[in-house]
């Protein structure tokens, strides 16, 4: 197997990646529980707070309901490292600084090549994505002392942020704002942190200590993309953000594209019929993703209440972690009891 990278090296670019248990399964399998844990760091729920004051509003105790249950967070470059040096030593060839601009003939030609990608568009045809009206900002920052290993969600009008510790004393932020402006799609533009300060001025809590520290910051616009109708033809086949480009607000994206991987690996495997194997990889993932990623277009709209539907939405919150504290994890429940690496699932 060859892996052709368009980067010139396997750089420190990225930030966070939340490691949930249906991720974690595939990771386990491949034999890298190890090295995943070692280069991670553990994720005790999610606080969802105000974002005007950062009271807490509800909790979700990922301990309390999944009991042993491996929550991770990883810094995407970490991520890599142990995936690169895992693929280097079952043989697999990476070629690094190559980029595809003809599809080359192959037997096997599989598009992990993310929201542009060339082999989606040959599978398809030309598509054009729709602007969410909100763009966000990524960025990296010192970890406090004694910070808590949970992840915070501030809600405002129009906007929230999302933000995280990570392993090497670093803690992961995401902000989300809407906004009519017309951002170019990608996850790595620079962005300004003074606009990112600005743009949350009026957040209380911990957050304004947070941007005070942040010297650089990259932006993106948010894009929502149709799940492929077509994921192969018998010879190529795409995975990850090339199949089902998800946006960030359910925490899922790196986590759908190593669930992909595994099924993708196991039908092959298991049938010597390609075109077979194919299918079988598109027919039982196409309807988990699909799922998934309808469910992080809901939470978009959620996080972003305003006026009496804010006031009345956190107050069912309250109420509903207070006198039924299972009810919230219930509702994503599915997403991380799924395990890939059983196909009849």
């Amino acid at each position: 197997m060859t892996v052709l990278e368009r980067a010139g090296a396997l750089r420190e670019v990225g930030a966070g990646i939340q490691v949930s248990p249906n991720a974690f399964r595939v990771l386990e399998a491949l034999g890298l529980r190890d090295a995943i844990t070692d280069a991670s760091a553990p994720s005790g729920g999610v606080e969802l707070r105000g974002g005007a004051t950062g009271a807490l509003v509800a909790r979700i105790d990922y301990a309390r309901h999944r009991p042993g249950a491996p929550f991770r967070v990883i810094h995407r470059a970490r991520m890599i490292e142990a995936l690169e040096r895992a693929a280097r030593a079952r043989g697999v060839s990476i070629e690094l600084g190559t980029e595809v601009t003809d599809l080359p003939p192959a037997p096997l030609l599989i598009g992990a090549d993310g929201l542009h990608s060339r082999v989606r568009a040959a599978l398809n045809g030309a598509e054009t994505p729709f602007f969410t009206g909100q763009v966000a900002w990524r960025a990296l920052i010192p970890l406090e002392p004694g910070a808590a290993f949970v992840a915070q969600l501030f809600m405002g009008r129009g906007r929230h942020l999302v933000s995280y510790p990570l392993a090497d004393g670093l803690r992961n932020i995401v902000a989300v704002e809407e906004r009519s402006g017309w951002t170019e799609e990608g996850w790595s533009l620079p962005g300004n942190p003074d606009d990112l300060r600005a743009a949350f001025a009026g957040f209380g809590g911990p957050v304004t200590g947070w941007l005070d520290r942040v010297a650089d910051c990259g932006l993106w616009g948010l894009f929502r993309h149709e799940v492929a109708q077509r994921w192969h033809d018998g010879t190529r086949a795409i995975l990850g953000d090339a199949a089902h480009p998800t946006l960030p607000f359910l925490a899922q994206g790196a986590a759908l594209a190593i669930e992909d991987a595994w099924v993708l690996a196991a039908c092959l495997d298991a049938d010597a019929d390609q075109g077979a194997a194919l299918a079988r990889y598109q027919s039982l993932r196409q309807p988990r993703a699909t799922r998934v990623v309808a469910a992080s277009n809901a939470n978009a709209r959620n996080y972003h209440l305003g006026g009496p539907m804010r006031v009345a939405a956190q107050a069912a919150l309250r109420a509903g972690s207070a006198l039924a504290p299972s009810l919230l994890f219930r509702r994503v429940a599915w997403v991380f009891d799924h395990d890939p690496t059983d196909l009849r699932a």
